[in-house]
């Protein structure tokens, strides 16, 4: 999960943008939200890391329902410790599935009642389901369906199948993978391996945040066949030692250039040659080939990791302020929200609305896997892909049908911590 970092700018800072995106984006209307808080103006609170917190989304909201969105940005582990210490300082919190595991025991969520949420029978099958197109996709780590639903509406325990209540609604998702040069590297690149390559001593870099990191080093592991697991996103001590010794040797080899955690930094390591391939993010790619600079979002034989965010609701919100929630979720996923983090290179949590809202030409590059008809703009309004170019990856069928785990929180999370923390300074 992305942190704000220092400058201000997050792993999802494309989804910012610019004057000339929300100029862009703004060609299709979106209707049916009347603006009914206009002459009662009302402010949701949104909490989260600077995920969807984009000027231009809170813009369009406000024109189209009149509620005022008011970002309150912190750090992913912030996110955590405000919902289990002060859920009266939000109103709505977009925090990824795998925390629900820390998030639920608390009481201090409600549970979204799906009957209040018009599209709920649209959402994503591989939120909801783990599937796509009714088949099964890698279900390790906290795969979202497992901790989407609860037993009642204050209910503390996950259910098993799906209920009326719901913990969080899906609001952005993507499958991630490793960022390569391949101008520098000048051959094929396959598989997670590859990180390990000595051929790369001294180009490498990983994730510095534990719980994913290690889900990285686990993938790469796993294709080197050095370690087998149960599932990688839950561990055992026994696994996990085995995949920290793994990266120890490695570092000691001099196999790392760096251990990053922060956004700028994988960009500029990416586009300053000191790196050629590492753990990476889909906007850190972005950024870099708006330098003009070829990255790749590589698509591995092995699969991607994937991850999975979403609103949910304070206990303490009530009254005004939680109908005006439930409007601004039904809004969200009607279609605008979703096609502006569509051409982020994100997943909509409603694909038939999101598709509504863009231009077939663009609807086929992000979602179909298809040749660009025409230059892909980035989110600065800059170009992103030329003619004729294909999604790293593919169609979405394709991209999220190959997702191999789940970003999550292991039951051995205090453990996996300590012996990570060993492998940096070691």
């Amino acid at each position: 999960m992305s942190d704000k970092t220092k400058s201000g700018i997050s792993r999802r800072t494309l989804l910012k943008g610019s004057a000339i995106t929300a100029g862009f984006l703004g060609t299709t209307a979106v209707t049916g939200f009347p603006a009914v808080h206009a002459d009662e103006p009302i402010t949701l609170r949104y909490l989260s890391t600077a995920t969807n917190q984009s000027p231009a989304i809170a813009a369009k909201a406000k024109e189209i329902t009149g509620i005022n969105i008011e970002y309150v940005t912190v750090t992913t582990d912030d996110v955590t410790k405000r919902i289990i210490t002060q859920p009266d300082s939000f109103d709505l919190v977009d925090t990824e599935y795998f925390s629900l595991r820390n998030l639920i025991p608390s009481g201090n969520f409600q549970a979204i009642d799906a009957k209040k949420v018009k599209l709920v029978d649209k959402l994503a099958t591989a939120i909801t389901k783990g599937e796509i197109d009714g088949k099964k996709i890698g279900d390790q780590g906290t795969a979202p369906h497992k901790v989407m639903y609860l037993e009642k509406q204050r209910g503390k325990e996950f259910a098993k199948e799906q209920t009326e209540w719901i913990t969080l609604i899906p609001t952005t998702y993507n499958a991630d993978t490793l960022g390569i040069r391949p101008d520098l590297i000048k051959r094929p690149i396959e598989s997670w391996a590859e990180l390990l390559n000595p051929e790369f001593k001294g180009k490498t870099s990983i994730l510095n945040i534990p719980s994913i990191g290690i889900m990285d080093a686990a993938m790469v592991n796993e294709a080197l066949g050095t370690v087998k697991y149960g599932d990688k996103g839950n561990m055992t001590k026994e696994e996990i030692d085995k995949t920290i010794a793994t990266l120890i040797e490695a570092k000691k080899a001099g196999q790392f250039r760096a251990f990053w955690s922060d956004f700028n930094e994988s960009v500029n390591l990416m586009a300053s040659g000191e790196t050629v391939i590492q753990s990476m993010w889909s906007p850190a790619v972005t950024a870099v080939r708006l330098k003009g600079i070829p990255c790749t979002f590589q698509p591995l034989k092995e699969g991607y990791r994937a991850w999975a965010s979403g609103f949910g609701l304070p206990k303490t919100l009530k009254g005004k302020k939680l109908d005006a929630a439930y409007e601004f979720i039904n809004w969200f996923l009607d279609g605008w929200a979703g096609a502006y983090l569509n051409r982020q290179g994100y997943y909509a949590a409603v694909l038939d609305t999101a598709q509504k809202s863009m231009e077939p030409y663009e609807w086929a590059f992000w979602m179909e896997g298809k040749p660009a008809e025409k230059d892909i703009l980035g989110p600065d309004g800059g170009l992103l892909e030329k003619a004729g170019s294909i999604r790293d990856g593919g169609s979405y069928n394709t991209r999220m049908g190959a997702v191999a785990c789940w970003n999550s929180i292991m039951d051995e999370n205090a453990y996996m911590i300590q012996k990570w923390n060993e492998f940096i300074a070691a």
